[in-house]
């Protein structure tokens, strides 16, 4: 069996609740990816070239500080890694928390949220950043996702923990 851990970065809310719900479906550890300086309506303004976001995304070498580190990241085999789709990727805050980590011999499951966009490359770049991980294409849900659903999805990956 395998220790599983649920990490995931929320702007609005909808990935927290995804993500807690995975979490109690695996039975897997739950850690929340906090931005140092926390996001605000303004800087989440996709619609404003100069919003925080924006100009993060705009970036590809921005890195967020985030506001803490997982505890004892080697305990773990799954680390499932959440996100809201923002331009298409992985938020930047993201691209911090794969910097931050050795996730050799590890396998990473990104899973996203979005009202419609696709999951794009974040996989691959997620893969980019995390050398010697295996890191799964991930998949995109809706808000209302059911708890049996994300369990089947994440059972091909053995998560229960012992």
């Amino acid at each position: 069996m395998s220790k599983s851990l649920v990490a995931y970065f929320s702007a609005s809310g909808t990935t927290k609740r995804l993500a807690e719900k995975l979490a109690k479906e695996i039975e897997a550890d739950l850690f929340e990816i906090q931005a140092e300086t926390p996001y605000t309506t303004a800087d989440l303004d996709w619609r404003n070239s100069n919003s925080r976001s924006s100009i993060e995304m705009n970036d590809r070498n921005c890195r967020p500080a985030i506001r803490s580190k997982a505890a004892d990241m080697a305990q773990y085999e799954l680390v499932f890694i959440g996100f809201p789709i923002w331009w298409y990727r992985e938020p930047s805050i993201i691209d911090t928390f794969m910097e931050s980590y050795d996730f050799s011999g590890k396998t990473l499951i990104p899973f996203a949220t979005s009202g419609g966009s696709g999951m794009g490359d974040s996989g691959k770049n997620m893969a980019a950043l995390a050398p010697g991980a295996s890191v799964t294409d991930g998949r995109r849900f809706g808000g209302s996702v059911s708890g049996k659903e994300l369990s089947d999805w994440a059972a091909q990956w053995d998560t229960k923990s012992p």
